[in-house]
């Protein structure tokens, strides 16, 4: 598997992952006051689904590809923002689309060329901040920040075996910076042991308020193969674990084949 994103673009994962991003920015917009975002793996911020990695895969066929034409009502504010900014946006670029005058997003990456890009993309926007800058690292040197609110989105690659730890790890750091933080940390399931590993993580250290959101296409028992995916999001905003389901409901019924074993779960999984 190659972890550069530009090969998954557009795939089952991001639709949900984006889906209930757009969400969650949403919510936080509810309050006038500005807030800050921090993109921990920010990506090059647009992808061409036409040609290059994306092509290649294909995987984005079965993924955005099924959701543009007729959206449902639970997914259309997202599948507006996507047709609003052309090229598949990435979360850099989809975060900055629901951004107002007083928010700010600062964005993350180390990989050179996908640097390069986020800087073009970005220029000239006083909102964002691009920063060649390690991803755990950020989680300590940029929050607090100075806006009261914030969310802090976490997408790793899961390139390095210990990557569910570091997670766990970064979570903790941010949330000790900054324990007001809306904190969303997306995750693959391949098979289930590594997400039981992960929460059992969380359950031991000093985490509260946390909610998981998971689809699944089918049953999660081949570890070679993604079959689904989850999003861990601590401090929800309100109403996040009455509206998310309906987002995935939609989301399954385009993106599934009926496979055995598929579904979703919204559950809380550490009190506040």
């Amino acid at each position: 598997m190659n972890y550069r994103h530009a090969y998954h673009a557009g795939n089952f994962a991001d639709c949900m992952k984006h889906a209930l991003l757009v969400w969650l920015l949403r919510a936080m917009a509810r309050k006038p006051a500005g807030f800050f975002v921090l993109d921990t793996h920010a990506g090059s911020g647009r992808y061409d689904l036409s040609a290059g990695p994306a092509a290649l895969t294909g995987e984005w066929r079965s993924g955005i590809g099924r959701l543009l034409d007729a959206p449902p009502p639970e997914l259309s504010d997202y599948l507006a923002l996507v047709r609003q900014c052309g090229l598949y946006p990435g979360s850099p670029v989809l975060i900055a689309a629901t951004l107002r005058p007083q928010d700010r997003l600062a964005c993350c990456e180390l990989h050179p060329e996908e640097l390069s890009a986020l800087t073009r993309e970005f220029r000239g926007d006083d909102r964002v901040g691009v920063h060649r800058r390690n991803a755990w690292e950020a989680l300590g040197a940029l929050l607090p920040p100075r806006e009261k609110r914030a969310l802090v989105l976490i997408d790793p690659p899961y390139e390095a075996a210990d990557e569910f730890m570091q997670l766990a790890a970064g979570l903790r750091t941010g949330h000790a910076r900054f324990p007001n933080g809306v904190f969303v940390a997306w995750y693959p399931i391949k098979h289930r042991a590594p997400v039981r590993e992960f929460f059992i993580d969380l359950r031991q250290g000093n985490l509260r308020d946390i909610v998981c959101a998971e689809i699944w296409l089918r049953e999660p028992l081949d570890p070679g193969r993604l079959n689904g995916c989850g999003l861990v999001v601590v401090n929800p905003p309100y109403r996040f674990e009455t509206e998310a389901p309906p987002i995935l409901h939609a989301l399954l019924a385009r993106l599934g084949d009926g496979e055995p074993g598929a579904g979703i779960t919204v559950e809380r999984l550490i009190d506040e």
